[in-house]
């Protein structure tokens, strides 16, 4: 009976233990299948998501794909407004997913495309991953000061911004920024002497001023180049690719034809030219100019130095304009002027382009555009731009501000921007105190607002306006038809 009862006894022990690790084997493949299915599933969804991330990628390289052979074309070939949907396939051609493109076109005068692509996948459609990119056209105002001809930059010269040009530059005052020459060496035409360096500096390099004469230091064929922080706080470089000044004036063509469909445009004064005055409350006031100021016979004989566009290019304050009109700012931005033209005034959040010019274009009737008067922003966040492009010249005439302001990019296709020469017989006007600008230059011929004997405006500070890169003024001249990455983020 004992020995009965100890088997029993056994047998459910034996019993208890098998069920115990049966239930610990069966716990256990539960977990392990429970982990293989998780792991697998989350393998698939983590794919899915890659999927969907390179989906979505693809979607941001398609529209850039179709930017490059229709650059104009914000509504992905069609003529609806987005989002558009596109079927994404795998090798096999099956569809595999879709992404969703949501295209923002570019505000007025600004080349910046804003490109919104999502992507997913068919097997998993609630994961979904989206990239937000922009997408712009580089314009010609990538520059602080560029120009197709010698530059001289004087001492009382400081410049915020990247200097270039396609001859030489002599670079006497402070540069926070790279300046660039297409040339290696040139023999500059201030000063007898050897050839020098595409850019190059009289500034002592002990003590203080500059020495006028020849720096053979700073000559042509000087290895290595002196570094010269002292001037060039960023350094320079010579030589490099042109800048293109050669379409410019087919895109002066282009705005006039532009301003006259949908801008503003305004027909030859048979006076002077006109006179704008820009308003904040997105308006601007033209007069008619019928007489300028006249220089006295003392002025007039004696600083010309042989310039036939002299003249104070300055309107009379007695019977110099009459009232035309008031205008709202044109929509596409633009207004073209056959003829010369003077510009001042104020902006608020506006995008103007004021370009002046004669067709077909002769060099004895070209145009020019003169300020004398602050030309300023409200904004200087990008909301506020201006552009004045001139067939001939971009000026400033002799009884301008004594502390003049211009917030513009300034462009002369055949001429210079600058101001021109008033000898001390134009007094008080032969000197003037300070000159800011806030844009860019670019310039045909040489550019200067100062000449060597003191007169002009002593400071001069030239402040590149960054904005102007991928946000120019409306039909600025571009650098190319090509649009470029500006900025690549994925949004949650």
């Amino acid at each position: 009976m004992n020995n009965y009862k100890r088997n029993i006894y056994y047998r459910g022990v034996i019993l208890l233990n098998v069920l115990i690790f049966t239930m610990v084997a069966v716990l256990i493949l539960t977990f392990f299948i429970t982990w293989v299915t998780s792991s697998i599933k989350i393998a698939r969804i983590t794919l899915s998501k890659e999927q969907a991330f390179q989906i979505a990628e693809s979607g941001v390289d398609y529209y850039r794909w179709h930017l490059a052979h229709a650059p104009n074309d914000f509504k992905d070939g069609t003529n609806n407004n987005g989002p558009y949907v596109h079927s994404f396939y795998d090798k096999d051609g099956n569809i595999i997913g879709s992404f969703t493109l949501t295209i923002t076109p570019p505000i007025t005068g600004s080349t910046i495309v804003q490109i919104k692509s999502e992507g997913k996948v068919n097997n998993y459609p609630s994961i979904k991953r989206t990239i937000e990119t922009k997408l712009a056209i580089p314009s010609f105002a990538k520059f602080a000061v560029v120009a197709d001809d010698f530059m001289r930059f004087g001492e009382g010269t400081e410049i915020f911004g990247p200097v270039h040009s396609n001859n030489g530059i002599r670079f006497d005052g402070l540069s926070h920024n790279l300046v660039t020459s297409a040339v290696a060496s040139y023999d500059d035409p201030d000063h007898t002497g050897g050839t020098e360096l595409g850019v190059h500096t009289h500034v002592n390099t002990t003590g203080s001023g500059v020495n006028e004469a020849y720096r053979p230091l700073e000559g042509g064929s000087v290895n290595p180049i002196p570094v010269r922080s002292d001037v060039f706080l960023v350094g320079r470089q010579f030589p490099v690719p042109q800048a293109d000044f050669t379409g410019i004036t087919n895109d002066l063509s282009l705005i006039k034809t532009n301003a006259t469909s949908g801008g503003k445009y305004l027909a030859a004064s048979g006076k002077l030219g006109y006179h704008i005055i820009f308003k904040t409350n997105d308006t601007y006031d033209v007069y008619k100019v019928t007489n300028l100021t006249s220089a006295s016979s003392s002025c007039s004989s004696d600083s010309n130095g042989g310039d036939s566009s002299w003249g104070t290019w300055s309107i009379s304050s007695s019977n110099g304009e009459t009232f035309v009109g008031n205008y709202a700012n044109p929509t596409n931005g633009l207004i073209f002027v056959e003829d010369n033209v003077w510009v001042d005034g104020q902006i608020n959040t506006a995008r103007v382009t004021v370009a002046a010019g004669k067709f077909p274009d002769k060099s004895t009737d070209r145009k020019s555009i003169f300020i004398n008067k602050d030309l300023l922003y409200t904004n200087y966040d990008g909301r506020d731009i201006i552009g004045l492009i001139a067939q001939q010249d971009v000026s400033v005439g002799m009884e301008s501000n004594d502390s003049l302001r211009i917030d513009a990019a300034l462009m002369a296709n055949n001429g210079k921007v600058g101001r021109h020469y008033y000898a001390n017989s134009c007094s008080p006007y032969n000197h003037r105190s300070s000159l800011t600008l806030y844009g860019m230059i670019g310039s045909s011929n040489r550019y200067g607002f100062a000449f060597t004997d003191g007169t002009g405006y002593n400071l001069r500070t030239i402040i590149y306006d960054a904005n102007l890169l991928y946000g120019p003024p409306p039909s600025f001249p571009l650098t190319s038809d090509k649009y470029s990455t500006i900025s690549w983020d994925e949004r949650e």
